[in-house]
């Protein structure tokens, strides 16, 4: 599927303070009413001290500067993706409410278990906090740290290495040698591995031991099986939360069922993501991120860093007259929580 590149600044225009007053209205007037919104409306509710009239001939000029759109002939005006994506671009930071506070903490103080658990539950969270589809890309344990290293003999040519990584992330790989294996070998193995691997990554190169004893055969066979775990983007778990919500949010049977669609593709999910944070771009408005089936569609995104590396992301999906500032503050608050959670460190706000 084609996709088309959009900063988020690109093309950016700035208005003139009442034009922009009057855009802003229009966008906030139809997030709340889903309706075309009338110049009488915005006359009433932006404060402008000017007629119905000067508003009406300024939002002609704003539709034909693109940025609104007149569905019929008699109806007010609706927001187009440039009027959309000006708004966002001019909209101050925004934070959670009390209650959504109060929810994020006592989530993340009591949330446990493996990580694609974690991410399962706190995709559903994030749905529930801002009321639309939330999208989780799942870190991997490439950008996690090595905790610890454990070699079993599990019999004389076979031993278990588990490896238990800084995001919780454990891997389990079977090493099988060529020749005989004793306990105590083993034993030795594991705590050399540890001194080599400790505070590694699977990016990281290590100097395995160069002799010919026995202990350094197993050091480098096992080092070389678990470096050769290299998760692609196909590897990346994705975890959609409140998938039912996109019925409620967005107008028109065929559009419900576009959106789902894409959904149901992990690797395209995936790529939309990793597009978007590739590109520097917090927000994609309709046709911006390029995804034709998600044309009528805004998407939010913020990334996961854990101890400092990109280690995956969360997302919001949801109609181009979504809440935006409520949206961008649900999403920016769960990464860092979430990421805060993987590094083993108190729930943030």
């Amino acid at each position: 599927m084609a996709r088309r590149g959009t900063s988020r600044n690109s093309g950016k225009t700035d208005l003139d303070a009442r034009k922009a007053t009057i855009l802003e209205a229009v966008v906030a007037e139809h997030i709340d009413t889903a309706q075309p919104v009338g110049s009488s409306a915005v006359a009433q509710h932006a404060d402008l001290g000017v007629s119905p009239a000067t508003v009406r001939n300024e939002m002609v000029s704003l539709e034909r500067g693109g940025y609104l759109a007149q569905p019929h002939t008699s109806a007010g005006r609706i927001p187009t993706d440039k009027g959309y994506r000006y708004f966002v671009d001019h909209l101050q930071s925004g934070e959670l409410k009390a209650a959504q506070q109060y929810q994020l903490r006592d989530f993340f103080s009591g949330v446990r278990g493996e990580v694609e658990e974690v991410l399962e539950r706190t995709s559903a969270l994030l749905a529930q906090l801002s009321g639309y589809t939330s999208v989780i890309v799942g870190t991997t344990a490439t950008h996690s740290t090595v905790l610890s290293v454990q070699l079993v003999n599990l019999e004389r040519r076979h031993q278990l290495l588990v490896t238990v990584f800084s995001d919780g992330t454990v891997l389990k790989h079977s090493v099988v040698t060529t020749e005989d294996i004793e306990y105590a070998t083993c034993l030795e193995a594991s705590a050399q591995l540890n001194a080599l691997l400790i505070g590694t990554t699977l990016e990281s190169r290590v100097q395995v031991p160069s002799r010919s004893d026995s202990v350094s055969h197993l050091i480098a066979e096992a080092v070389s099986v678990l470096h050769a775990e290299r998760p692609t983007r196909e590897d990346e778990k994705v975890f959609i939360g409140g998938a039912s919500k996109v019925a409620e949010v967005f107008d028109g049977v065929e559009t419900v069922r576009q959106v789902l669609s894409i959904l149901e593709e992990e690797l395209l999910v995936v790529s939309l993501v990793e597009d978007m944070l590739d590109r520097g771009v917090s927000v994609a408005i309709g046709s911006e991120h390029g995804y034709a089936p998600l044309s009528s569609a805004a998407v939010v995104v913020a990334p996961v860093h854990v101890d400092g590396v990109a280690a995956g992301a969360v997302g919001l999906i949801g109609p181009t007259r979504m809440k935006y500032q409520e949206v961008m503050a649900a999403a920016t608050a769960v990464s860092k929580n979430l990421a805060r959670h993987f590094e083993g460190g108190a729930s943030a706000d």
